[in-house]
């Protein structure tokens, strides 16, 4: 490595933001970037550790120390080859990602980790900016058609792969632009729509063909799939949200979170939308759920001029720090602070929803809630139960309520069951991860459709190791 004394010279440091009343003022990315010589800092820390588990915590397999090694020594173009060979997106992880390599990284054990996320983003852009990404013509088709069903980070991958291995590659997404949630589900103060557009561009450039505003099943027959492809992938997300079926849930003013945020994207972009407008400024906002998308709720929230946010969890309040459960380098669920709650909104912890209230005209006024008390499984020390916590109902005065609970599964209305698709248990799509095959002989799955809600770097492993079975498949039909 570089720098064998690097973690003992140089702390960990993230570059610099945009104050909170500065950055809820416009929808821009907002972290500023660093300096060379941070970078170079930041890259050094890597410790050179005999068995790099960062790179195990990382579901690609990024190989992380020789491209931090590459960065140290500002060797850009190398460190970007190094990082692209397992990694179609490093602009959507530089951003996005909760960085698992980061919690398995060696150097974590008793100090910071190294900040492999920021690095990899400044690799990928510096890779950009210098020219190093160059559209590859693909010279040698094989002759084989394969139609891809979702381009969310998944389908986008999937997509990326069987093109560079030859196969002529036709993407259908429903909406009108590309991208899934990476398009219309986060928030552009996350990641900016121009870094999706300019990697569908290159796509597009390297003969992947994208079909928008086409909803497989309705404007595109199932009968036209099977005649005109010689292999299909299902990667259709998990978008069934999770509801809170609890009195008065139809009150005007309760949401799902996506229907809030796609909308808040389509109106940044300039994006036409048919449904009522959804504009928080000066009201009051209850955001259900303790995750990333309840955290993107409130950043929309701020800067559309919310005059108060509440967050609630029905959950304990996580720890600060990794305890007996948790134990290095597993991914720590601890207290996890964002960027949108710096720029202002209060959180509760234990709180359960009971009934949404509502005035004479419909419109939400409050939920009625209650405290809970948890209780632990003797045996794994998990949080297994609850109970009513006595005489602890409260009223929670809100404007508009916002679901953010997570997501349950694929939908299966529309294209799943006319295809007859087999569900596991969860009600996700089964493809074994053997071959990703479905119960149908031609038709793949892969992502968040056949795995369950996770993480866009899982999405991305999906669809790479997909698009290998689709290969294998296409090679001995």
């Amino acid at each position: 490595m570089g720098r064998v004394d690097g973690f003992l010279l140089y702390k960990r440091e993230l570059p610099e933001k945009e104050l909170p009343t500065a950055r809820v003022k416009h929808y821009r990315e907002f972290q500023k970037l660093p300096s060379s010589q941070a970078l170079n800092q930041q890259s050094a820390r890597c410790m050179n550790c005999g068995i790099p588990f960062c790179q195990s915590g990382c579901p690609l397999g990024n190989v992380i120390p020789e491209f931090n090694d590459a960065v140290y020594q500002q060797q850009w173009k190398k460190a970007y080859h190094i990082l692209f060979s397992t990694n179609n997106f490093p602009e959507f992880t530089g951003r996005i990602c909760p960085a698992p390599c980061e919690s398995s990284c060696v150097l974590g054990i008793n100090e910071s980790p190294v900040t492999i996320e920021e690095i990899e983003k400044n690799i990928i852009e510096i890779a950009y900016r210098e020219g190093y990404i160059k559209t590859q013509v693909i010279v040698n088709r094989t002759g084989k058609n394969v139609a891809v069903v979702g381009s969310g980070p998944s389908g986008l991958a999937v997509a990326d792969q069987l093109n560079k291995m030859g196969h002529t590659v036709t993407v259908f997404e429903r909406d009108s632009e590309v991208g899934g949630l990476l398009r219309f589900g986060i928030p552009d103060f996350k990641l900016e729509k121009k870094v999706v557009e300019r990697r569908v561009q290159l796509m597009e450039q390297e003969g992947v063909l994208f079909k928008t505003n086409t909803n497989v099943g309705i404007d595109y027959s199932v009968e036209e799939l099977d005649r005109n492809f010689d292999a299909t992938v299902l990667a259709l997300g998990s978008t069934i949200p999770r509801d809170l079926p609890i009195p008065n849930r139809d009150a005007k003013g309760v949401y799902f979170a996506m229907e809030f945020l796609k909308q808040s994207n389509k109106r940044v972009s300039g994006i036409p939308f048919s449904e009522e407008a959804i504009d928080v400024k000066g009201k009051k906002v209850l955001v259900i759920g303790g995750g990333d998308t309840g955290s993107d709720c409130i950043g929309t929230s701020n800067r559309q001029g919310a005059e108060e946010i509440l967050q609630i969890e029905i959950m304990p309040i996580p720890p600060k720090q990794r305890d007996a459960s948790m134990p290095w380098p597993v991914y720590p669920m601890i207290l996890k602070t964002t960027t949108s709650h710096e720029e202002g909104c209060n959180r509760r912890w234990m709180i359960n929803c009971k009934e949404f209230l509502k005035d004479e005209k419909g419109q939400l006024k409050g939920v009625r809630a209650v405290e809970v008390e948890w209780a632990k499984d003797p045996v794994t020390q998990r949080y297994a139960s609850f109970v009513e916590k006595p005489n602890s109902e409260l009223v929670i005065d809100c404007d508009y309520a916002f679901l953010a609970m997570g997501f349950l599964h694929v939908q299966h209305q529309g294209l799943v069951e006319a295809l007859d698709i087999h569900l596991d248990p969860r009600k996700n799509l089964i493809g074994n991860t053997n071959d990703y095959k479905t119960n149908k002989e031609k038709i793949f799955t892969c992502g968040d459709a056949r795995r369950g809600q996770s993480l866009v770097v899982w999405a991305i492993h999906e669809g790479r190791e997909c698009a290998e079975r689709v290969n294998q498949f296409l090679q001995n039909d």
